[in-house]
């Protein structure tokens, strides 16, 4: 497999071609067209293959591509296989329900632990995963191997834990603070979420359509005025 830089957004495709690979392997389909796969997803078939020889070739002309064996490639690109191991720090409302709701291990990424400043989570587990003291998190990533931090801690304790954990070698933080992290000099890869971008991208979309239904009708009426 090569390993090149890529763009973003072909980056940011890799998850969808998973899903979809999935969603292919689950209802028993063992091979697919790059016309298939982009009439399911919504691209080009020249995209598609302009994406996947960023890694390698993974198709047969005249054949298309075998589901399981390109899901596993994408899997292998994705870093699914290396076994990540994360923390999550902060078992608030976001926290908690990460906890509870997403499966990291579908990501191929193992949650070991968790931190919180509240009495009654610390010394206990959810889900298997034990919840320590927050005054513990420096200790514990200096004697374990993490990779990945998830932080859904309060804006205010947001900078002063990213330091933390920038500064005992964290090679990724999932920010859920809702703050911009950005260490332009720190090797630290950071992946700044925020709900109300997603939100706000649809609210764009439906107030266009909206837009052009107002615009058609107005033309609309002016067409029948004149007539």
């Amino acid at each position: 497999m090569k390993r090149v830089k890529v763009s973003n957004n072909v980056i940011r495709r890799l998850p969808r071609y998973l899903r979809k690979l999935d969603e292919l392997n689950e209802n028993g389909v063992s091979r697919i067209s790059s016309k298939e796969l982009g009439e399911q997803l919504g691209l080009t078939p020249s995209q598609i293959r302009q994406d996947f020889s960023n890694f390698g070739e993974f198709g047969q002309q005249g054949y298309g591509y075998n589901v399981p064996a390109l899901r596993a490639e994408i899997a292998g690109i994705l870093g699914m296989e290396r076994g990540f191991r994360a923390i999550l720090v902060g078992v608030g409302n976001i926290g908690h329900a990460l906890m509870d709701n997403f499966s990291f291990s579908d990501c191929g990424v193992e949650l070991v632990a968790a931190f919180d400043v509240k009495e009654s989570l610390i010394g206990t587990e959810f889900k298997s995963v034990p919840i320590y003291a927050g005054s513990r998190l420096e200790s514990y990533l200096r004697e374990n191997d993490v990779d990945i931090a998830v932080l859904a801690v309060p804006k205010e304790a947001a900078i002063r834990v990213t330091k933390i954990l920038t500064e005992n070698g964290i090679e990724a933080i999932w920010n859920f603070t809702n703050i911009e992290l950005t260490e332009p000099n720190s090797p630290t890869i950071v992946e700044n979420i925020h709900f109300s971008d997603s939100l706000l991208s649809m609210c764009y979309y439906v107030a266009e359509r909206m837009d052009e239904h107002a615009a058609k009708a107005a033309r609309a009426e002016r067409t029948e005025q004149q007539d």
